[in-house]
């Protein structure tokens, strides 16, 4: 069974545009390679020719797995979430109990997750944590450095 995954508009409109290339200029790098390693000759003993098949092999396997996300991607209207609890796509402002330390974080999918930009992926220990609680609550939060305690100082979106 495959799992249904959302994602915020750019998310998606990524990767449709990441299909896009796969099927038309990979496919196109690749058939071309394909045709050079023909052309040198013998297929029996054609290295070049195998490890251009094999490249065809792998790219037509990203290319089936990506449709397949998208088959079972869902945009999340934003407009209709409840901002008063933490969601998907929610924007949260949280402050570490121990050191004050402040933080804010977007909850998108796994593949929309970049740390460097302040989106983590809703699957993560501290996303989780988050989901469902509201301004004010505090969440004891499990990480590899151990238990953190965090509360939710702002929710937007």
């Amino acid at each position: 069974m495959t799992e249904v995954t959302y994602y915020t508009r750019e998310g998606l409109e990524k990767l449709k545009e990441e299909l896009h290339l796969l099927k038309t200029e990979g496919r196109s790098q690749i058939s071309k390679a394909i045709a050079e390693a023909r052309d040198k000759g013998d297929l029996s003993e054609n290295a070049e020719y195998d490890a251009a098949k094999e490249a065809q092999g792998h790219h037509e396997s990203k290319i089936s797995k990506l449709t397949n996300v998208l088959a079972n991607a869902r945009l999340i209207d934003e407009s209709k979430l409840d901002s008063t609890k933490v969601l998907a796509l929610s924007i949260v402002k949280i402050k570490n109990v121990n050191n004050g330390a402040t933080m804010t974080y977007q909850l998108v999918s796994e593949s929309e997750a970049d740390l460097k930009s302040g989106r983590i992926s809703v699957k993560s220990p501290i996303a989780q944590g988050l989901l469902g609680k509201s301004v004010g609550d505090k969440a004891e939060i499990a990480v590899p450095a151990g238990k953190i305690e965090f509360e939710i100082i702002e929710i937007t979106r």
